[in-house]
Formats: structure tokens, C-alpha cells, sequence
């Protein structure tokens, strides 16, 4: 099944070599995706999974977004497009960061990608040469450090913890680079997998100091729309230089269509203009036209949002009645990261476990943190709320 993180990967290293795979290929897997490959094999199998591995929305896309779909469906031919994307969902992500934020943003700037996925690899690609140091905040995403591995750069991972919200200050920042000089820094807000956000001025604080320090200044912000406390800002509102990244998967409910955007400094577009070309050439053209409707339902989307913050409330009521504990505050996106330290202090073998007895599928924290999510996991309160409700159901009866 799935083992614990390893930063090294050194067993899955020898294995890829002695199949004579490339040695970029072996970075650590991406367990959120084993836990829910083995749990697609318990349901095919008869049994019932409640999915709370994976950042997945349990809604489908919009209405008007499925409309939309169909009408260029109809139209019957589907062909590239620019590789930065087609000028009218362009120009309508320019004008949401008009609408949403009140900042001006040139549809110039703005490059619609394959998901957030392909932006990050064009961030990187684009804006640092190999061996580059890009400083993260740990827990994080575990994509991050294996793309930056498969491309030749250095993940630099800094822990977080309670004493500072579980968010990565300027001062850590100044700190790492001065140890050893950093090239990028990478922050996202709301964070995978604690859900916390940085604050404004603690945003604004990072970007001044990134800048100060000549530290290219990326911004992870694929969770804005779906905040439950405080404010989420752009690092647009501080300064053009920062690139920043988003996508429809998230508050738009359209993971399958696989369409996210980069907002990046003027400099930098033709050069990840030229990556694009060669590396994917375009995203799917029925995805980039029916995510320019996803702009208009808002109401649609915000009464799913309703549902997270319901899923939310019984999380952080429920999860400490049944022995979950330091729960980071899950200030917005769908996920509450928890210790399991009273239960085990191996959290891949209690995923494991928890899967196989009780049907609930979780991603171990090793998945975001190599030092210390052998004793954390993360839940998902993105599926229908019947099911988070039997989940933890489910999770009390196992537990008892």
C-alpha cells in the first residue's frame, strides 16, 4: 500500500533506477492519491468508502459552467488554442481581480493553465535556473517539493507550528535565507493541509521582505472564495511582481476539467509563454470556455460553501470528543489537519487501518510534514455533508 514520507525516497529511488527509470522519477509519492487508489479498490469490491482523503469538491461544476459546456459542444469542433488561453477567459480573470479585490490586472498578464498543477510548473520553470533553493512553509502541500525535486530545484521547508498560526513569518524567511541564500519563497493562503491563512499585513510584510532580500515571491491562493474567518488577500494588492496562482478546482467545483491561471509579472509572460507551447500546448479548449461562466454563479457557489462550513462546524466539535487534538484553526479551505498522537505515532499505518475497518479514507501527514506527520492526519470536509456525518460516525464507533 502506501509507506510514510521519506525525503529522500530512497527505496523508491532504487527501485525506479533498477527499472531504469530516471532518478528525478523517484521522488516520494503522493499518498492523498494512494489512499484514494486503494480506496477505489474497497468500493469496487463492494465496500462503503467515506472519501475524506482528497481536496475534491463533492459537488459538480455550476450549472451555467455545464451550460456553457454543452453549448460548445453542440458547435461540435474542439481544437488549440494560444497556449496562454483564449483572450475571453483571460480578459474575465483580469476583471474578477478588479471585481474581488479591487486591483487592476492586465488580461496580458494572465495565462490559463492545465490546474494550478501545470502553473506551479511553469513558476518554476520559468522563473529559476536549476539548483535554485525555493523556500515553504512545512506542513504544505506535498506537490510543491516533489515537482521542484523532478525539475532540479530545492524544496527548503520551514517548520510552522501554533506559535505562529501555522503560517510562515518574514522573519522565518529572513532567517533561512541568511542560513543559506533562497531564490523563491512560496506561500500559501489558505493553507493545505491546516486551512490557516495569513493575514494582510502579514502577507504584506513577507512580499516587502521577499523583495528586500531579492526573493522571488510566489502566491498560492487556489482556496480564495472558500474562507469561514478573516480576509483572504492577493499578493496583487502589494505588489505586480509576485507570481500568483489560482484555479477552478476549488470554490469552482471543476477538478475534473483540469483549468487553472497564473497572474505573473509582464516580464515573464512570453518566456512561460514559450514553456507552455512545448510542454502542453494548450489546455482543453471546451474547459477554458465553459470556465468563463464559472464567474457568474456565485450564488450557486456560495451555497455549497454553506455546506463546508456545516462539514467544518462538526469537525472541529466532534474530532476533540473522539481524541483528534491540536487542530490549527482552519481558517478557510476544506480541511482540518489534526494529531493522532493520542492513537498512534505511526499516522500512515492508522490511515491504513482507518480505511481497511472502519471505511473512512484520510491522508496520513507524513503526506505534508517528513518530520512530523508520522503523527498528524489530514480530513477533507469538501464531500456531501450525509457523508462527513457518517465519516465521523463511523470514526466514533471505531475509536471507542
Amino acid at each position: 500500500m502506501w509507506r510514510a514520507h521519506d525525503a529522500n525516497a530512497p527505496d523508491d529511488l532504487v527501485e525506479a533506477v533498477l527499472k531504469g527509470a530516471s532518478e528525478r522519477s523517484g521522488v516520494a509519492p503522493f499518498l492523498a492519491m494512494d489512499v484514494l487508489a486503494e480506496a477505489a479498490k474497497l468500493e469496487a469490491a463492494g465496500r462503503s468508502i467515506v472519501h475524506m482523503e482528497v481536496g475534491q469538491p463533492g459537488a459538480a461544476a455550476p450549472s451555467r459552467v455545464l451550460e456553457a459546456a454543452r453549448r460548445v459542444l453542440d458547435i461540435g469542433r474542439l481544437g488549440y488554442t494560444e497556449a496562454l488561453g483564449i483572450r475571453a477567459l483571460r480578459e474575465r480573470i483580469a476583471r474578477h481581480y478588479g471585481a474581488e479585490y479591487g486591483v487592476d490586472v492586465s488580461p496580458d498578464r494572465v495565462i490559463v493553465t492545465t490546474g494550478s498543477s501545470a502553473a506551479f510548473s511553469l513558476a518554476f520553470l520559468g522563473a529559476f535556473d536549476p539548483r535554485a533553493r525555493i523556500a515553504m512553509a512545512a506542513p504544505g502541500y506535498p506537490a510543491y517539493r516533489n515537482i521542484l525535486a523532478v525539475l532540479g530545484l530545492e524544496a527548503v521547508e520551514i517548520p510552522v507550528g501554533p506559535q505562529t498560526r501555522w503560517v510562515l513569518t518574514a522573519e522565518a524567511l529572513r532567517t533561512a535565507h541568511e542560513k543559506t541564500p533562497l531564490s523563491g519563497v512560496l506561500v500559501a493562503s489558505p493553507a493545505n493541509p491546516t486551512g490557516t491563512m495569513t493575514r494582510p499585513e502579514e502577507l504584506r510584510e513577507l512580499i516587502d521582505t521577499a523583495a528586500e532580500l531579492g526573493i522571488r515571491f510566489i502566491s498560492d491562493e487556489i482556496y480564495h472564495g472558500l474562507v469561514f474567518e478573516g480576509r483572504a488577500e492577493t499578493a496583487l494588492a502589494f505588489s505586480q511582481e509576485p507570481i500568483v496562482i489560482n484555479s477552478f478546482s476549488k470554490y469552482y467545483c471543476m477538478t475534473g476539467w483540469r483549468v487553472g491561471w497564473m497572474v505573473v509579472p509582464e516580464k515573464l509572460v512570453r518566456p512561460m509563454e514559450r514553456i507552455a507551447q512545448s510542454l502542453y500546448i494548450s489546455v482543453p479548449e471546451l474547459s477554458q470556455r465553459a470556465a468563463v461562466a464559472a464567474f457568474d454563479c456565485r450564488e450557486e457557489l456560495e451555497a455549497i460553501k454553506e455546506g463546508y462550513r456545516r462539514n467544518r462546524a462538526r469537525l472541529l466539535e466532534r474530532l476533540p470528543q473522539i481524541g483528534f487534538e491540536e487542530m490549527p484553526p482552519a481558517d478557510g479551505a476544506f480541511y482540518v489537519y489534526a494529531s493522532v498522537a493520542r492513537f498512534t505515532n505511526d499516522s500512515a499505518t492508522f490511515a491504513r487501518r482507518m480505511l481497511e475497518e472502519a471505511g473512512v479514507a484520510a491522508t496520513p501527514g507524513a503526506d505534508f510534514d517528513g518530520d512530523r506527520g508520522h503523527l498528524t492526519m489530514r480530513l477533507s470536509f469538501a464531500g456531501a455533508e450525509e457523508a462527513i456525518a457518517e465519516g465521523l460516525d463511523r470514526l466514533e464507533r471505531w475509536l471507542a
